[in-house]
């Protein structure tokens, strides 16, 4: 055996069996913008939960000839296609998602003040108009209505949806949902200090009537019905929700509640962060449509900010007893981020201004109606 034909050998491997030669300047780009949002999750804590596992996500399949995202010469799908296909493609980690969220929520704001239902219908605004906007840069009918429901600040639909209608926009679609939902705090105070004045910021509300124990049971049945027949396309997501609400509030079935709340909820979440991020390979992110999508769901949020604080000074017209605008913003969903900082606004205004429950009302409504909009889509396109 010659020396020349060892060193060939040894050219020939590092070419084809290792990342270095092949390692584009595309991937490097990738791989500093999941450095960037792993560092808005650990650094700033800024939703670390999804931010972690999707910014490694991207970081790891940027990797040239990494087998990840491939296929096996069997036609198996490797580590996280194997993810993304029987989590994602097969429209299960969402619903699960679903399954957990409801078993953590507690519908008795919402129940004790129905007319918060409007308020998150009306945070719906900047869905149907970002919707329109997006026809006019090109994007599909589907990839319109895909990036229309960021502003829903809802992640697990906005996963939904756009697996349903516009795969190809998953990895932007998510993550720009899941990043404007982690800069609620920066994003909606300004619009609320905007569409409010300094009187109507300090609008106290009368503390909630208590809510019954058959109330709470049986919630999540007749909205189940009510919802499912009127768009059944959402079926999935709500009557997961509203089953994992039920296993919470009958009280039989503590340890499966639990169980969905803890250790389900955490396992589901690694897999569709890692799903997620899986999908933004350079060849596929770095493109004009990316990035526009971030755009429009700054647009997006935005819009639907203000479209709940609208709502609720058109429904003070009618109403004896006012609404304090400021839990309009809570509509957008955003659990519990959002009720959150109406509640800190609220005491910005006046120190004893408790607004939290007040607001988990329009926020628990503004799941159900980003939901809503989702099965709108779903039952239009598909």
């Amino acid at each position: 055996m010659s020396w020349d034909y060892v060193l060939e050998l040894i050219k020939n491997i590092l070419v084809t069996q290792t990342g270095m030669p092949n390692l584009l300047i595309k991937q490097v780009i990738m791989m500093l913008v999941a450095f960037f949002f792993l560092y808005l999750a650990v650094g700033k804590k800024y939703e670390p939960l999804l931010l972690v596992p999707i910014g490694f996500g991207i970081f790891l399949v940027n990797f040239p000839l990494a087998p990840l995202m491939g296929y096996t010469e069997h036609g198996n799908p490797e580590l996280l296609r194997a993810f993304y296909r029987y989590g994602v493609e097969w429209e299960i980690i969402p619903p699960m998602i679903f399954l957990g969220l409801g078993a953590m929520t507690d519908f008795g704001p919402l129940i004790a003040n129905p007319k918060t239902l409007i308020v998150g219908a009306g945070a719906q605004l900047g869905v149907f108009i970002t919707y329109i906007g997006t026809l006019f840069f090109g994007f599909t009918l589907k990839e319109a209505a895909s990036v229309a429901i960021i502003g829903g600040a809802d992640g697990p639909t906005t996963i939904y949806l756009t697996a349903k209608l516009a795969p190809q926009l998953l990895g932007a679609n998510a993550l720009a949902a899941y990043s404007y939902m982690a800069m609620v705090p920066l994003i909606q105070p300004p619009i609320m200090r905007l569409m409010t004045t300094p009187d109507q910021r300090r609008i106290k509300m009368r503390q909630l009537r208590p809510v019954s124990d058959r109330e709470k049971l049986l919630f999540p049945l007749i909205a189940a019905i009510l919802i499912i027949i009127l768009i059944p396309a959402v079926a999935p997501l709500m009557g997961m929700f509203m089953f994992g609400n039920f296993m919470r509030e009958c009280g039989v079935v503590k340890r499966l509640s639990e169980t969905a709340q803890h250790s389900l909820m955490n396992i589901i979440t690694i897999l569709l962060g890692l799903s997620v991020g899986a999908t933004m390979k350079a060849e596929v992110f770095l493109s004009w449509k990316p990035l526009l999508i971030f755009g429009f769901g700054l647009m997006d949020f935005i819009v639907c900010t203000f479209g709940g604080i609208l709502t609720v000074h058109i429904m003070n017209f009618f109403l004896k007893e006012k609404i304090n605008p400021l839990i309009g913003s809570a509509g957008v969903s955003a659990v519990p981020m959002a009720a959150r900082v109406s509640n800190s606004e609220g005491l910005k205004a006046v120190p004893t201004n408790f607004l939290l429950m007040h607001a988990m009302g329009p926020n628990l409504a503004g799941v159900i109606g980003s939901a809503a909009a989702a099965g709108m889509f779903i039952a239009m396109f598909q």
